[in-house]
């Protein structure tokens, strides 16, 4: 049990999977936990199978991966979206948004930071979103991401003298198959938000996990408590 170890939620796909990648390369092994397999087969051999909205699902399947393992490392990435305008959010979506993308990071960390506490530390990295700044039809998912700010905050507070850091990571316009399923290529709204960078192109799962990565890495150790955008300079202006 020599090796660090990274847990990944949501880290099969998309921007999770860049993220899982990328921690391969500094050195962590990842355990990719997603209801999805993944499709980098560096990654298959230590991803789980598991459907976070299952709270005992997660607890069981976080209690596998640390029984073996030295995991100094959390990202909480998984996540779900359903935009709609105020008027047709649907309720039934708030209690679903907020189990998976705010609760799932509170049952992994419950289990996980008694673990970094032991090894003398450790780094949690939380994917939130531009959307905190405010995005049309986004109640919900703001809603999520602003809070999970903010609870990264508090834990930064709170863990700080356990050589734990926590700290956020906001994309911006990401080119993923979940943005284009929510902005259709074609639609105005899109062209509008693509444009409206002012690098002049849309973000790549890669740029997000660089920032991760730098947050994960033993030299950031002095950086808690903050929220780094990733937008290609959208928040600027």
């Amino acid at each position: 049990m020599t090796q660090k170890s990274a847990i990944v939620t949501g880290g099969g796909r998309n921007i999770g999977q860049a993220i899982s990648l990328r921690l391969q390369q500094d050195g962590y092994r990842v355990f990719a936990l997603d209801i999805a397999k993944p499709e980098a087969e560096s990654l298959q051999a230590d991803a789980v199978m598991v459907d976070l909205t299952d709270a005992e699902a997660t607890r069981q399947a976080l209690r596998g991966i640390l029984a073996g393992h030295k995991v100094t490392c959390l990202v909480n990435n998984v996540g779900l979206v359903a935009p709609a305008p105020l008027e047709a959010v649907q309720l039934e979506d708030f209690d679903r948004l907020m189990h998976l993308n705010l609760r799932t990071s509170i049952i992994c960390a419950q289990l996980v930071v008694p673990e970094m506490r032991r090894h003398g530390g450790g780094r949690i990295v939380f994917n939130t979103s531009r959307v905190t700044k405010g995005k049309l039809d986004r109640t919900l998912y703001s809603a999520t991401k602003g809070a999970a700010q903010s609870m990264a905050r508090t834990w930064a507070l709170e863990l700080g003298k356990d050589s734990i850091t926590v700290n956020c990571v906001a994309p911006g316009p990401i080119a993923t198959t979940a943005f284009w399923e929510n902005n259709p290529p074609d639609a105005p709204k899109t062209k509008a938000i693509v444009d409206a960078v002012p690098l002049g192109r849309m973000g790549t799962p890669e740029d997000v996990a660089n920032a991760v990565s730098f947050f994960c890495d033993d030299r950031a150790g002095f950086v808690t408590g903050q929220t780094l955008f990733v937008c290609g300079g959208v928040t600027v202006g």
